[in-house]
């Protein structure tokens, strides 16, 4: 039992937490209730999802958009079946290198569903019964779920979740997507791309509302001109689902006339849940707040000596890039280090429709809220010759800043290849470098990166390819 770890689920969190921990020292043993490796970023999330989009974004280069670059494709055709097979490699691939490196660092891996029997105890319920296991320390990564609609039944044939999706062997006819944020917009860019009638419905004033807002609104712009129909500020209501497919009333927070909706199906993007129930923490002194989210000091620590949370389970971005740093950070300090902890301001938020949308940092008005003095720099991919070379003109780069001080407070992207560099944006927060120094750092050409470069420059007035 000395100097042990147990890991309570084996998602971007949970695995990332073993081998740091095994790093680290420790005896861990990472308990995981399903019978492959990754949680849901990897099987039934992030990766899977991405893979959709990537066939998504070469079917249409194939289709309509290959001709820009002087390339004759004659006849194009897209196999759904195909699609989803090239999805399963990518994902089968992953869930393999995740066990391998488990082998790697030696760590055990117990298949069942763990449940806390009091400080230190974990009972493990699998296929040969109960496994008991004891140690000095234990982390619960256990994710989270899709959230439902109160009253509404998630069927798997009209009421879908996002896990339903991914293993559909067709192409709906229409779509209603319930829910703005980075999934639905994702999943309803990869419907509309294959065929389907897409509208889209959120009941906050915009799409993707927990980014920058020029953001949102370039995205909201290219989706209609796709011919997604969007709707906005308004609450499903009169769900009703059955053999014909399922109607509902989107009715408008301000009061106006409900609009009548119909599609063959209805995906349910309206949020995820914390796992964090039956897993026995009342036999803890651990804190759930009314969300379900365990609460957790700077180090993922609960309110139980030796027990930390980390990943979707508390109330931080649920994000998979989150939860690995996350992991560390609990890791570290279950090995008796003290880490610097993870800055939420830090975590950067990625959404891979097209164009895609990356941002790090503070919004323009969130930093006002927080009483800074604000500046921006913004600088539009049209003027870059290697937007022009990828014929991707649409999209910026957005730089909010202190004023006073010349600290870069968050960065904004929308546009091809955005989730990508936003990368660069990331090191430069993370690093604290003020405006002076990031300015003098030579970005090459042709490419699109530059954008950062000029945004940098636009606030000091310096930007030259204006």
């Amino acid at each position: 039992m000395n100097n042990s770890l147990i890991v309570i689920g084996a998602g971007p969190g949970g695995y990332v937490a073993a081998v740091h921990g095994a790093r680290l020292g420790l005896s861990v043993t990472l308990v995981e209730a399903d019978d492959r490796l990754g949680g849901t970023c990897l099987l039934r999330g992030c990766i899977p999802t991405k893979a959709l989009l990537q066939s998504a974004r070469t079917w249409e280069l194939c289709r309509k958009g290959a001709r820009t670059f002087g390339v004759n494709v004659g006849e194009v055709s897209f196999d759904w079946g195909r699609v989803q097979q090239r999805k399963t490699t990518v994902v089968r691939k992953g869930t393999l290198g995740v066990a391998s490196l488990m082998a790697t660092h030696g760590v055990t891996v117990i298949r069942g569903r763990g449940r806390i029997d009091g400080p230190g105890r974990v009972v493990v319920t699998g296929d040969e019964g109960e496994t008991v296991l004891e140690a000095d320390k234990i982390i619960v990564a256990t994710g989270s779920r899709a959230a439902g609609i109160p009253g509404l039944t998630v069927d798997g044939l009209r009421v879908l979740t996002s896990d339903h999706l991914l293993e559909l062997d067709h192409i709906p006819e229409s779509v209603i997507v319930l829910g703005a944020g980075a999934v639905g917009v994702e999943f309803a860019d990869v419907l509309n791309a294959f065929g389907a009638d897409v509208a889209l419905a959120e009941m906050l004033p915009r799409i993707l509302p927990l980014e920058d807002p020029d953001c949102s609104d370039v995205v909201a712009k290219a989706l209609a001109k796709r011919g997604i129909r969007i709707h906005t500020a308004c609450r499903a209501a009169n769900i009703v689902a059955d053999d014909q497919g399922v109607s509902l009333d989107l009715a408008p927070v301000d009061g106006a006339d409900a609009v009548p909706l119909k599609a063959s199906c209805l995906l349910v993007a309206v949020g995820r849940r914390p796992n964090t129930t039956d897993l026995g923490l009342e036999t803890t002194s651990a804190v759930i707040d009314r969300r379900g989210f365990l609460q957790v000091d700077p180090f993922m620590e609960t309110g139980e000596a030796g027990l930390y949370a980390i990943g979707d389970v508390i109330a931080t971005p649920q994000l998979a890039h989150a939860a690995s740093a996350e992991a560390r950070v609990a890791a570290e300090h279950a090995a008796g280090h003290t880490p610097r902890p993870v800055d939420p301001d830090l975590i950067p938020g990625c959404t891979y429709c097209s164009p895609e949308v990356a941002s790090v940092g503070l919004t323009a008005e969130e930093a006002v809220a927080r009483g800074h003095a604000v500046k921006t720099g913004r600088y539009e991919l049209a003027a870059l010759g290697k937007a022009s070379i990828l014929n991707e003109l649409h999209g910026f780069v957005k730089i909010v800043a202190d004023a006073e001080t010349g600290r870069p407070l968050g960065v904004h992207m929308v546009g091809a290849h955005a989730t990508d560099l936003i990368g660069e944006a990331c090191s430069m927060l993370g690093a604290e470098v003020d405006l002076d120094v990031w300015s003098r750092a030579i970005h090459p050409h042709p490419t699109l990166c530059e954008a950062i470069g000029e945004a940098v420059h636009a606030l000091g007035g310096g930007a030259v390819h204006d």
